[in-house]
């Protein structure tokens, strides 16, 4: 507390002298820390800020990167919901999300839960079923082509021993985006690195008590391993749907978007417009159509996480 009344005399200038060099101190500071930072700042600002400013500004506009932007309003706009190729993309993409999400997380939770298992040689297992997820796309990509090549595959000469025609494939329009959504679990060693850090984190003396009270495994998964670790799974559903939303590599690889444009993605489809047909105006308004997609995804998961996301040792 302030003393009061206020003092006078010689220990009030004492407090004007030090607070003016706490000032100047603190601007001092203040300054130095600005330098530091403005590497950062410039960088934000040409490689971030004005890219973002700028393309809500061409996506109004006709743009060829060769001529000058011509204002159009709402024209590009227009456009894309009459595109047939435009609404063929974003519902291809809409599919993947819908199978690489659920998919991804079932796959990543099961090795999850193999991975931290008490056995002696768990770090090499660790190591076999995280290293496909740091493996080049172009090299992925690569390898899934002969694994699921029609005649020559593995995939379909696993399936002839039981006597079974395995189905075309990326060559068939009906299983191709589905063979690039079983293809891209071969990377979930990155979500199972995540769950099993979360599994790893729950007390065990939970898991003592279940036992004493006679629970079964399934008993405890469900009532403490996965409300346990929802806070990752919110964090997974996060960056699996901002990920699924703009995937590009392996069918832009694999598939070309083909077969009948069964795999165009709606990245594939923006970068041809921005890189092959060098429509910038157009391309843009697709990018701001891709971030409102996403940020609403985003809001709803977010929106409904409070029913179902537990935070241990959170105050209620």
């Amino acid at each position: 507390m302030s003393p009061w009344p206020p003092p006078r005399g010689p220990f009030k200038s004492t407090l004007k002298i030090g607070g003016r060099k706490m000032r100047k101190y603190q601007r001092r500071n203040f300054v130095k820390g600005m330098l530091f930072i403005l590497p950062w700042l410039i960088g934000f600002a040409v490689f971030t800020a004005y890219p973002i400013i700028a393309s809500l500004y061409f996506s109004f506009t006709e743009y060829h990167v060769t001529t000058k932007p011509q204002w159009v309003g709402l024209e590009n706009y227009k456009k894309l919901f009459n595109d047939v190729l435009f609404l063929k993309s974003l519902t291809n993409t809409l599919y993947y999300v819908a199978g690489l999400v659920p998919i991804g997380l079932v796959v990543g939770l099961v090795l999850a839960l193999l991975l931290v298992q008490p056995l002696k040689e768990i770090v090499f297992y660790r190591g076999i079923i995280y290293f496909p997820s740091i493996v080049p796309a172009y090299a992925f990509a690569t390898i899934g082509i002969w694994f699921f090549h029609p005649y020559l595959g593995f995939i379909n000469h696993i399936l002839g021993f039981f006597g079974i025609d395995g189905p075309m494939w990326l060559s068939d329009e009906n299983w191709a985006k589905f063979t690039i959504i079983l293809l891209s679990q071969w990377g979930a060693g990155g979500t199972a690195l995540i769950y099993m850090a979360a599994i790893k984190d729950i007390p065990r003396e939970l898991y003592e008590a279940a036992i004493l009270d006679g629970a079964t495994r399934w008993q405890m998964f469900k009532k403490i391993t996965f409300p346990l670790i929802s806070p990752a799974t919110l964090y997974y559903l996060v960056i699996a749907t901002l990920g699924a939303l703009q995937i590009f590599d392996l069918p832009q690889i694999m598939t070309g978007g083909g077969p009948a444009n069964s795999t165009l993605s709606y990245v594939m489809y923006l970068y041809r417009h921005a890189f092959t047909y060098v429509n910038m105006g157009y391309a843009s308004a697709m990018a701001w159509i891709l971030f409102i997609i996403s940020m609403f995804l985003t809001f709803l998961i977010f929106k409904t996480s409070k029913r179902w996301v537990f935070y241990y040792g959170a105050r209620r």
